[in-house]
This record gives C-alpha cells, structure tokens and sequence, in this order.
C-alpha cells in the first residue's frame, strides 16, 4: 500500500493535486475569510464553468490541435438556448439545441482544419472572431436573460449541501473522459495521434478521424461549460468567454498537458482549472487587483512554452 501511495504521489496528478491542497492549507492559515462557508460555496460554483471547458479542450490538445473559439462557442450556444427559452421552447430542447450548436462549430473546425491542412490555431483564430460577430448579431448586442426554474434549476444551478450540482457535473464529465482516454481503444488512438502523427497514420490510425472527433468533443463540452455559467448568473452576456481560451491553456499546462500534443490528463486539468480559480479566490480575498490574475495566465503560458522547448530538446538529443 505505501508503494501505491508513493506511485501516486510521484503520478502527475498526484503532485498536482499535492500542490492544490498545500495552497489550499496555506489560503486556511494565512487568508482572512477563506475557510468561511460562503467562500467555499462560491469556490465550488464557479470552478466548474472554466473546469468542464477545459477537460474538453485538454483532449483535443492531446490530439495535437488548438481551439481558440471555444470562447465563442462557449457564448454562442447558450445565447441561442436563451433566446429559444425565451420564446417558449422547452428548457430541455433548448439544451439540445446549444450542443448540437457547439458540436457544428467543433465539426467545421476540425473538417476545415484537416481538410486545408492549415494549423488549427489559424483556423480557430477565425472562428472565434466569426462566432463572436453571430453572437452579438444574434443578441443584437444586448443580453439575455436565462432564469431556470423547477427541475431544470436543480441540474443546472443548485446546491447539495456545500457543493453545487454544477461541481457534480464537472466530476462526472471528468470522470468520462478519464475513461474515454484511458481506457478504451479510440483514446489510444488520440495520444498516438498527438504524440507522433505519421507513426500513427502508419499503424493505419484515422487521424483525421480522431482529430475531429476531438474538436467536437471541444465543442460540446464549450456549450455545456457555457450554459452552467449562464445558468449560475441567470443571463447570457453576448461577450461573455472573451480570454477563456487562455485561461483553460494555462489550467491545462497546470494539469500536465503538453502544449505539443500526445501527453495530457483530464484528471489532472481538474486539478488545474481548481488551482486556477483558488489563486484568484485568494487574489480577491487579498484586495489585489484582477488584473494581476492575467499576469498570473500569462507567465504560466510563457513558462509551459518555454517547458515544453526544453523538452522537445531534450527528446531529440535522446532520439
């Protein structure tokens, strides 16, 4: 047992972990109000939104591939959704319709991506500013109100005790793709792709396959993680997920997923977007100003370029 517990602490999600729970114990001592029950309520609350898009974007970067307009999606599907609802339609086709909005925009992504060749991060650099231009032409530019009731509020938007149905949720969709990943065949198939894309093509993979089928995974989880965040503050703001890209980036290389493709774990994006939020649930205990969350992103980002230069490095001289 303690040969385990040794492996797991020396696991990438282990030590990840291991550091969430030291900022946590250091946030107890050292931060007034931290420990308080409305702080850990607002904590589990709104982790889940960054969480769920991350652990999406976390496959699809193990893939080998970027999407910068999840930021869109994750604006687009629930606005449609809201403005269904607010016509009448009910709550549940409404939903239907944001994720099959969010799987279009992961499908012509990945179909223009493999299909031109062109690098993803070109492509959805231009998705994302197409996407954001339909959103506010949608919304006209105003915003919506989303306010569940009944059943659907419960799913939705509520607490069980101190933990919100949405960090339920999160849990779940991560525990799935946990098991997507590592246990069966087609998650092979996605590190494969990611890891080394002609030697996968060679073992007669369908990359192309993989690639979409992970872009649509992308967007899907962007529309879920998009009509959580609007549920939680009862509307839908044409700008809302503006920079959520970089954010789930940074969650990501956090959680140990290489920026290059064919390494990564969702379980441990769980911990990263987790960490994300606590640093700036500590920033705002503090007083200290937003801003320097951004800063925060930013060198996190620059820190795993620059890793993940070092290890390329390091690889090549072993090869």
């Amino acid at each position: 047992m303690a040969i385990n517990l040794r492996r797991l602490l020396l696991s990438k999600e282990g030590s990840i972990f291991l550091v969430l729970i030291s900022l946590h114990v250091l946030a107890a001592l050292f931060v007034d109000r931290y420990t308080s029950p409305s702080n850990i309520k607002l904590l589990l609350r709104a982790i889940p939104s960054l969480g769920i898009l991350s652990i999406g974007v976390t496959v699809l970067m193990i893939s080998g591939e970027f999407d910068l307009s999840i930021g869109s999606t994750f604006a687009l599907a629930p606005m449609v959704s809201a403005l269904c609802y607010d016509v009448g339609l009910n709550i549940w086709l409404c939903v239907i319709i944001a994720l099959i909005i969010g799987a279009a925009v992961g499908l012509s992504n990945g179909l223009i991506t493999v299909k031109t060749g062109m690098p993803s991060f070109i492509v959805t650099i231009g998705a994302m500013m197409f996407w954001r231009g339909i959103v506010l032409v949608v919304a006209d530019g105003r915003m919506v109100p989303f306010e569940l009731e009944g059943f659907a509020r419960f799913v939705f938007n509520d607490m069980i005790g101190w933990v919100s149905t949405q960090f339920i949720w999160f849990a779940v969709f991560t525990a799935i793709l946990w098991i997507f990943l590592s246990k069966m065949r087609f998650g092979n198939w996605i590190f494969a792709t990611g890891g080394n894309l002609k030697a996968a093509q060679a073992m007669g993979i369908n990359t192309d396959l993989v690639k979409v089928t992970c872009f649509i995974i992308a967007g899907i989880m962007a529309a879920y993680a998009g009509i959580f965040d609007s549920a939680r503050v009862d509307i839908v703001n044409p700008l809302q997920g503006e920079g959520i890209a970089l954010t789930a980036i940074a969650a990501m290389v956090i959680g140990g997923t290489r920026l290059g493709g064919g390494v990564g774990t969702v379980l441990g994006t769980f911990f990263g977007a987790s960490i994300m939020f606590t640093i700036q649930d500590i920033l705002m205990l503090m007083r200290v100003s937003a801003y320097l969350f951004q800063s925060f992103v930013g060198v996190v980002i620059i820190l795993a370029a620059i890793g993940n230069q070092i290890a390329a490095r390091g690889a090549r001289k072993i090869w």
